[in-house]
């Protein structure tokens, strides 16, 4: 799978994830994995062409030394599909901004 990965999370910094997560975007039905939308706006021509499986999202997995947020660009609507693939530049981009600035807003050095 490909990912960005940051490691050596301290317990302090697991639990402000954890929380910072739960409350942007609800509790885990999977302990640890949360489902991060992804803007229509870097949606690929497949993908925007995919109305029924929208909307996009991609996981981040939250262990207690680790958090790593995949690059795998899915729909929860369907298990396969042509539009379920590896996030392009501008995703994974984006992806690689979204998990530096909870970092920066939560002040925790990486």
């Amino acid at each position: 799978m490909k990912q960005y990965r940051i490691d050596e999370l301290r317990p302090k910094d697991h639990e402000e994830i954890k929380a910072y997560f739960e409350e942007r975007f609800g509790s885990s039905q999977m302990e640890g994995v949360y489902w991060i939308p992804l803007d229509p706006d870097l949606l690929d021509e497949v993908q925007a062409a995919h109305a029924e499986c929208q909307p996009f999202y991609f996981a981040v997995v939250l262990q207690p030394t680790t958090i790593s947020f995949e690059f795998l660009i899915r729909t929860r609507n369907r298990v396969r599909c042509d539009c379920i693939r590896y996030a392009n530049d501008a995703q994974r981009d984006s992806i690689i901004h979204f998990a530096d600035s909870i970092f920066e807003t939560l002040k925790i050095l990486t």
